[in-house]
């Protein structure tokens, strides 16, 4: 069992940043790629930004690209989103997530993560 625990959201204002951090109870943290999601009142999740085990391979949402970046620590079992440009549509819960198989790459569905973390909230205010 895989335990993930989400910190550094918070509110912030429109332009501003806030990285997020997530962190992996598993020691075969490095096995595996991750992912971010999040999830607005009244809307479906959706994928943020995925990493492959390395780190050397990325995947960010169109609404992420250039503002976002997904990394990872595998030394100290976390992964971390850096959000610039925050945009009040940013608002959400965001939610780290961990397959509990090992791939190659990087993954893009929900319905492929197995772990998920509890949520830190991002409010990013006009």
């Amino acid at each position: 069992q895989v335990q993930l625990v989400e910190f550094g959201g918070g509110l912030v204002q429109a332009g501003g940043s806030l990285r997020l951090s997530c962190a992996a109870s598993t020691r075969t943290f490095s096995n595996y790629a991750m992912g971010w999601f999040r999830q607005a009142p009244g809307k479906e999740r959706e994928l943020v930004a995925a990493i492959d085990w390395s780190g050397t391979r990325t995947y960010h949402a169109d609404s992420a690209k250039g503002r976002f970046t997904i990394s990872r620590d595998n030394a100290k079992n976390t992964v971390h989103l850096q959000m610039n440009s925050l945009k009040p549509e940013d608002t959400a819960v965001y939610y780290c997530a961990a397959p509990s198989k090992i791939v190659t790459g990087f993954l893009t569905s929900a319905h492929e993560y197995n772990y998920w973390g509890q949520g830190t909230r991002v409010t990013v205010s006009e």
